[in-house]
């Protein structure tokens, strides 16, 4: 019989983060060789009407370009590198006598090879999609949609279609469900359960209000997202979730105590940046 840490699925934050610039195709394939349960990403609208996986409302922090992604277009965000601001360095011996901790400057992405563009392109969420369709073995995938934004609405009716077009947008139960849809906003949970009543839905959390203190989530929903610092504050949470009936999915666990904590508290998942170092601490690696 299972342990409960064994028990405990290790989400993969916006893929294998801390080994490949996140959002990548890079990231995503690392988090699946190294044994993920599963994908976390996070969506965006373009102004042409594409979800892609980009973090902030801005590209400035995580490619070469700027601007909102909602006034860019896909053709312009796939100008763009969203990889090499991670790679500034690569860090190993050099040469004979050569330190570990040698730095040696990584030469233009021109002149890179060409499997490096799954470290630098923009990823599209179809792309995503694609690849946990190929992966070989079940992949969930957690997808948070990003608010506010200019297409309010046309965020939601944008990922049911694509879930539509690989069968994931009407599952027979929550259960069987690969793909679940999480916010810190009600309003877009609300509008995926109009569309799809069995579609997981995740209500993200920086803090639990009053309301909710004692387990219960908005109607509908049945997983809470709070962060590990309301894990660390508040531990007898995670009991009331599930004395609720609810389960709880705990963002972002990296530290080895926060992951300790975790799995004595005995949460359903935990969504790390280190998907490896995670499954070995669990006794999964």
């Amino acid at each position: 019989m299972p342990t409960p840490r064994e028990t405990i699925k290790v989400i993969a934050h916006r893929g294998a983060s801390a080994d490949a610039p996140e959002h990548t195709l890079a990231a995503y394939r690392k988090a699946i060789e190294d044994g993920a349960d599963g994908l976390e990403c996070d969506v965006r609208l373009t102004a042409d009407g594409h979800l892609v996986c980009v973090h902030d409302r801005r590209v400035n922090r995580t490619s070469n370009g700027r601007g909102a992604v909602s006034a860019l277009e896909l053709a312009d965000l796939a100008g763009l590198d969203f990889g090499s601001w991670k790679d500034t360095t690569r860090v190993g011996p050099v040469g004979p006598g050569a330190g570990l901790d040698t730095a040696v400057p990584v030469p233009p992405v021109s002149e890179r090879p060409q499997w490096d563009a799954e470290r630098t392109s923009v990823l599209t969420l179809e792309r995503l999609l694609e690849l946990v369709s190929d992966a070989g073995r079940r992949v969930e995938l957690a997808i948070e949609t990003k608010h506010p934004t200019r297409w309010a609405g046309q965020v939601e009716e944008r990922l049911m279609t694509l879930l539509h077009r690989f069968g994931l947008d009407a599952p027979a139960s929550a259960a069987e469900s690969p793909v679940r849809v999480m916010s810190f906003s009600a309003r877009s949970l609300h509008r995926v359960r109009a569309a799809s009543p069995h579609l997981p839905t995740v209500q993200l959390m920086q803090f639990v209000g009053v309301r909710h203190r004692d387990g219960r989530l908005p109607p509908g929903v049945g997983i809470s997202g709070p962060s590990i610092r309301i894990l660390r504050g508040h531990p007898s949470y995670v009991e009331q979730v599930h004395r609720a009936g609810n389960r709880v999915h705990v963002w972002t666990v990296d530290e080895p105590a926060d992951v300790a904590l975790c799995a004595d508290l005995g949460v359903d998942a935990v969504i790390t940046n280190r998907p490896r170092a995670v499954l070995e601490q669990l006794g999964r690696g």
